[in-house]
């Protein structure tokens, strides 16, 4: 079988790379970004989580740096994911991301972070419960930027105001939750019960138990989910201690990465190739719609921040054995192994 790259929306870090790293280099993006083609992935939009704006400005200064040095950054990296500051920094909502960093939606803050980059943020997730989200969700759609909610405890009035104002996706849906909820009447029913948005999510089998998992996407329905793995520095990477937004994470034996002696998550170790085969061997879509949950539905997120800059993604194709293994990749026209 053959498919079009695969389109990674949430990646914080991979092969040993953290990319909210202020000292990343060309070299080291490079490197992670040939682990991700391995994996089949052949645009990404590296993600920074919720800092102060300074240590925000500083990432993505490097992370747009080391993209314009790099050799493989300019074919798989079209923009970067900025995921906060404007998230709900209750517990739980803010899931491993700094509380006490989190501010109030500001198109202003937005515009400064984004003004000297030599490639845009192209999605932005942010809750919309949180004053002044509705008019920031307008602003930057109208600057060409795809809007996601998450990390939020918005009901239901509140998510279908924020899909009228533009919000398209909710990011990682089923996570960054505390417990427990009321039955029916929360976030995550409310943002399901959206026919208008898009969701992603992490099969990692540790995010959301599979059985679960299952119940979402039939409720979401395929067409409108995707996968993304949220990696960080641990993905394709052996067990161990890696940094992440300057804090230690710990990737432990059975594929969690958790801050060291607690029970949090804090992102994965997800390779997106095994998500594709995760969600087949657990019932949840056929090889083709699997494939497609990783390359046709986050192409339509994205398609209309790509165009308001002018962007085309390189021209991409995977050939992936009868168990779906990625065989090999074409990026712009070269070959590069697979697996």
């Amino acid at each position: 079988m053959q498919s079009p790259g695969l389109i990674d929306l949430q990646v914080n870090g991979y092969a040993g790379i953290d990319f909210n790293d202020a000292a990343l280099t060309p070299g080291a993006l490079d490197h992670a970004l040939r682990a991700m083609l391995r994996s089949g992935v052949t645009t990404c939009l590296p993600t920074l989580v919720t800092a102060d704006e300074i240590t925000l400005t500083r990432r993505l200064a490097a992370l747009d740096k080391a993209v314009g040095g790099s050799k493989l950054g300019r074919l798989m990296v079209p923009g970067f994911h900025l995921e906060g500051p404007f998230l709900n920094p209750a517990p739980g909502y803010a899931g491993c991301h700094n509380a006490a960093a989190m501010v109030a939606p500001d198109p202003a803050l937005l515009h400064r972070l984004g003004r000297h980059l030599k490639r845009p943020i192209l999605l932005l997730t942010l809750a919309p419960e949180q004053p002044g989200a509705l008019a920031l969700v307008a602003e930057a759609c109208a600057r060409g930027i795809a809007v996601a909610m998450g990390h939020t405890a918005a009901d239901a009035e509140t998510v279908a105001q924020a899909v009228q104002a533009g919000v398209t996706l909710s990011t990682h849906l089923g996570n960054a939750l505390p417990q427990p909820q009321p039955k029916f009447l929360n976030p995550l029913m409310a943002q399901l019960a959206a026919d208008a948005l898009h969701a992603s999510f992490i099969a990692d089998g540790l995010h959301v138990p599979p059985p679960v998992l299952k119940v979402l996407v039939r409720a979401k329905r395929r067409l409108r989910s995707i996968l993304v793995t949220d990696a960080t520095a641990a993905a394709a990477a052996p067990p161990g201690q890696y940094g992440f937004a300057g804090q230690a994470i710990e990737l432990a034996a059975d594929g969690a990465v958790r801050y060291p002696g607690t029970a949090s998550l804090a992102g994965s170790a997800l390779r997106l190739d095994q998500a594709v085969r995760n969600v087949v061997a657990w019932g949840i879509a056929d090889a083709t719609s699997a494939v497609a949950m990783a390359t046709l539905h986050p192409a339509t997120v994205l398609t209309p921040a790509l165009a308001h800059h002018g962007i085309a993604l390189s021209p991409a194709a995977v050939t992936w054995t009868e168990t779906l293994q990625p065989e090999s990749v074409i990026l712009g026209g070269t070959h590069f192994p697979a697996g």
